[in-house]
């Protein structure tokens, strides 16, 4: 809950296309939440589709990012949020008044040797990094 709304809080989670990283933890946020955060996410240049992969590894742990669209960061979308997370190495321009954070994923460690096995790699990662901002928001585990 937003302390200062009574509102659930806001979260927006931001990745170069908005394909596959901000998607694929915007919908494992979702799934561990359980409808008490709203989330959201975009992309500086999105992408035309939803990364198949991605939105693959996401089922396989029970998250949902098929019927997400690739949309476009706007500054409306960054000061409604409480909390934007950067994912990966996004160029995102400062904005007074917005406080941003950074999440790098970990690299897949070399005996990782598929596509997929690099993509449950970061979402595994990610799923553990959603774990304890779900935590911080104070909403309980789905």
């Amino acid at each position: 809950m937003n302390s200062a709304t009574g509102q659930e809080p806001t979260v927006l989670f931001v990745c170069n296309t908005n394909g596959g990283k901000s998607q694929l933890a915007a919908a494992l946020l979702r799934q561990a939440a359980g409808g008490t955060v709203r989330v959201q996410s975009a992309g500086l240049l999105p992408a035309h589709s939803i990364n198949e992969l991605a939105a693959s590894v996401a089922e396989e742990s029970g998250a949902d990012m098929r019927s997400e669209v690739p949309t476009a960061l706007t500054e409306q979308a960054l000061r409604a949020a409480d909390r934007v997370i950067i994912v990966g190495e996004a160029r995102v321009p400062e904005l007074e008044g917005v406080t941003m954070e950074r999440w790098v994923p970990n690299e897949a460690p070399a005996g990782l040797a598929t596509d997929r096995e690099r993509m449950v790699f970061l979402r595994d990662d990610l799923a553990a990094r959603v774990a304890e901002l779900n935590a911080d928001l104070g909403t309980p585990p789905a």
